[in-house]
């Protein structure tokens, strides 16, 4: 399944209220880590079809990345049942990701 873009408007249906566990990945167009981790938010989208993977764009908007305390990117936050469970930051590889969303 492809990653979702979350907004301000659909945050609380498509993280919030999933029936799946949420993987959130805050990006912004320039960031260079941002571009080398989205390829690999994005295999593990298609790859693991039992979560949601969403993808904010921290320059568009700026609220949601705010209410995280997002202060660097790109950061992927782990949701489960509407609560906030993890937390990383920077670039890292597919491994990783895949432990952190194994959690």
């Amino acid at each position: 399944m492809a990653s979702i873009e979350i907004t301000v408007e659909n945050f609380e249906q498509e993280v919030l209220k999933s029936d799946k566990p949420v993987l959130v990945d805050f990006w912004a167009v320039w960031c260079g880590p941002c571009s080398m981790l989205s390829p690999i938010v994005e295999e593990v989208a298609d790859e693991h079809p039992e979560i949601k993977v969403g993808k904010v764009n921290t320059d568009e908007q700026p609220s949601l990345a705010q209410k995280f305390g997002i202060s660097s990117i790109p950061a992927l936050l782990l949701f489960k049942g509407g609560e906030l469970v993890g937390t990383s930051v920077g670039a890292v590889p597919k491994e990783q990701v895949e432990a952190f969303i194994a959690q």
